[in-house]
């Protein structure tokens, strides 16, 4: 892919990015936003296989909450479609939680410690062996290591005029990132999301900035923010090449 994009980091940290992307078309933001919900795969419990379970709870209400247990994901060390083989034993009285799965290879393990799965009364048990595969979002939602990912066109602020003296300001409510007449780019949580309480006792208009847009991304803890933004654009840029190459031929 050829095209240069500027790319501006909001605000960033391992799970989480806020970030505004300038060049984009509508339908290559759009497609950025797919890739990182259907294309980066994710490891995930597909199958379990119980030893005991004497809980209140049955067998497939308990493989379905494992399921949504997110495991980190060492991209580079496994393909598609490889498995890694968890276990857990626990015997109440006790809660039993991710953090007592444990695993055949050290690199993939719950990515939080403190997902309850059951709590377990006196003389219950829960005992399993369950096969984690990794597979992309396309194949299951359990599968998505994006689980918050938007985006919208970046909005410009611009002051029209001072607002009518004895009309009261009804909130004008945006979220996200703005830019001010000045070329700013400002966290609407720095103003409560209300552009009444930044700019106040003015009129305002707000306008699209053109092939512009603000991304708001959240990982599930697999792997990083950055990891699933890059291979998203992977994704993009190895789907562009083969359909360049098959029109080509």
């Amino acid at each position: 892919m050829t095209n240069e994009f500027d790319v501006e980091i909001i605000e960033r940290d391992d799970r989480s990015a806020l970030f505004v992307v300038r060049g984009l078309t509508p339908a290559f933001a759009n497609g950025i936003r797919r890739a990182m919900v259907a294309d980066v795969p994710t490891f995930s419990i597909d199958t379990v296989r119980f030893v005991e379970n004497s809980s209140v709870m049955f067998d497939e209400m308990i493989g379905l909450r494992l399921g949504l247990v997110p495991l980190t994901t060492p991209l580079d060390d496994f393909e598609v479609g490889e498995t890694v083989t968890l276990a857990l034993d626990v015997e109440g009285p006790a809660t039993a939680y991710s953090g007592d799965i444990e695993t055949s290879v050290p690199e993939v393990v719950p990515a939080d410690e403190n997902i309850p799965i059951i709590e377990l009364k006196e003389n219950q048990r829960l005992e399993f062996e369950a096969d984690a595969v990794l597979e992309s979002g396309k194949v299951h939602a359990k599968q998505q290591g994006g689980v918050a990912v938007g985006y919208r066109h970046l909005q410009r602020i611009e002051v029209v005029g001072d607002a009518p003296e004895f009309d009261e300001q009804e909130p004008n409510i945006l979220r996200g990132v703005i830019e001010t007449e000045d070329g700013e780019l400002v966290v609407t949580d720095e103003f409560d999301n209300d552009l009444t309480q930044r700019y106040p006792g003015k009129e305002v208009e707000v306008v699209d900035v053109p092939d512009t847009f603000v991304f708001d991304v959240e990982t599930d803890g697999s792997f990083t923010v950055d990891e699933l933004v890059l291979r998203a654009i992977e994704s993009i840029d190895a789907r562009a090449a083969e359909l360049e190459e098959k029109v080509s031929v």
